[in-house]
């Protein structure tokens, strides 16, 4: 194999190797793709076909309108202080329990994934808001900032979620039968998250001790009065966007429009809807976009050349021939994206790893007795919930580094690799639950009929 597959086993050892440089991964994955296209002797008429791939499909694919929408979105709800007086209001409500405020964390986070899949945004708004309060009403700092980074993470499982805007494009499924298929799994992590919270609160109490109720800045507006301000708002949002999908209503990208409109009015109502705020989640906005954008033009030209140096057979290969049967290539798969997560950015996995794996997947019997179309659902929802882990697992889980960069080294980046192992073990829990009951996955697109 190493003979006649030895330029795409290097591609990929070069990738590996280039990501530690700190060079910036989309160049990164542009780059390799040319140089190995030269190292390849591929005809240069080929690369042409790069370009046209790119600009003729991937930017012209309108889902791509969604994903700058979907960023206003949660980054306006964000910095007009709507999820900020969501918090506080959340934690008076579970105020007399035990990791009250770190439940409290955990359901801002569910309704934030609903409404934002930003996760650096997420994590450093949860953390800037609930980190400072945690470590005062002494909570273990394991606690408040593994908590923080799993919650934060939720927004690229729960949809509106960009992952799964662009993985619908990729595996040429439906965006709306993903959202609908992430949804129960998504809340189900958040679920086991609050489960966990509340068995550490009943066993270990002085990990989550109560709040101080003599504390001079609590809120003494009437909690179901505050719970109307400050929890109605997002709720009616997120039921407009997520609704208007599931119902056929509106498309995902209409669906954003409706989501970055209605961001807009809840800042209104909470009159911190200015001109400074406007031009920050702009400005914001459009580097996020291009971050992504140039990561799907890089990956895409990394993609076609790996495949026309005969990558794809060699995965094909690799993968059928281990002469395991369908659920234990599905394990293998799940296996190697863990692995790849600790070292790559979801983008990445998902457009240089998902084309090579995809025709496979759709081959393979379960016995669950679905459509090809069903099992890419399916699968897709399954990579994922394996994905989110990337964001936690060193050396680059990101919603570490990010949590990190708000603590202004109050608390070092071994505690918080620490901090996040439990909730690490949950996502994996939520994986093979999800593996193990797949109407977990399936049951909400067949109940509406696009499963």
């Amino acid at each position: 194999m190493l003979d006649e597959y030895g330029l795409p086993i290097l591609m990929v050892v070069a990738l590996l190797v280039t990501l530690f440089t700190g060079y910036p991964v989309a160049f990164l994955l542009g780059g390799l793709g040319i140089v190995f296209a030269f190292i390849g002797g591929i005809n240069l008429a080929f690369l042409g076909t790069v370009s046209s791939r790119i600009f003729g499909g991937v930017i012209e694919n309108w889902l791509m309108i969604a994903i700058p929408l979907f960023v206003f979105m949660g980054l306006m709800l964000e910095k007009s202080g709507v999820a900020r007086n969501l918090l506080l209001t959340l934690q008076r409500l579970f105020g007399r329990v035990h990791g009250g405020l770190a439940i409290s964390v955990a359901l801002l986070g569910i309704v934030m994934a609903a409404s934002t899949g930003i996760i650096g945004a997420s994590v450093v708004m949860l953390g800037l808001l609930a980190l400072p309060v945690m470590l005062k009403q002494n909570y273990k700092p394991e606690v408040a900032c593994g908590i923080i980074a799993a919650s934060g993470t939720l927004g690229i499982l729960i949809p509106p979620s960009i992952m799964l805007v662009l993985m619908g494009s990729i595996m040429q499924i439906s965006v709306g039968a993903l959202f609908k298929a992430a949804l129960v799994p998504g809340l189900l992590l958040g679920a086991l998250y609050v489960l966990y919270l509340t068995i550490i609160g009943k066993l270990r109490p002085d990990w989550a001790p109560l709040p101080d109720e003599n504390a001079e800045d609590v809120d003494t507006t009437p909690l179901a009065a505050a719970l109307a301000r400050d929890l109605l708002g997002p709720v009616i949002l997120i039921a407009a966007v997520l609704g208007s999908i599931m119902a056929g209503i509106a498309t995902p990208t209409e669906a954003a429009a409706i989501g970055a409109a209605g961001s807009m009015l809840l800042a209104l109502f909470a009159r911190t809807l200015n001109l400074g705020t406007l031009r920050d989640v702009m400005r914001d906005t459009s580097r996020t976009s291009a971050m992504i954008l140039f990561v799907v033009v890089g990956a895409t030209c990394f993609s076609v050349v790996f495949k026309r140096l005969g990558g794809d057979i060699m995965i094909e290969e690799m993968i059928t021939g281990t002469g395991l049967g369908p659920y234990g290539l599905l394990l293998l798969v799940m296996g190697l994206i863990f692995f790849l997560g600790f070292f790559l950015e979801w983008i990445e996995i998902s457009f240089v790893v998902l084309p090579l794996l995809v025709p496979v997947i759709a081959k393979l019997d379960f016995g669950l007795g679905l459509s090809s179309q069903a099992i890419l659902v399916w699968f897709a929802v399954l990579v994922a919930v394996n994905l989110q882990t990337s964001f936690l697992t060193p050396p680059f889980g990101y919603a570490l580094f990010y949590l990190k960069g708000i603590t202004h080294g109050e608390i070092s980046i071994g505690m918080i690799y620490r901090s996040i192992i439990p909730f690490v073990l949950l996502q994996v829990l939520g994986l093979i639950l999800c593996i193990l009951f797949p109407s977990l996955v399936l049951w909400l697109p067949g109940m509406t009929g696009s499963g």
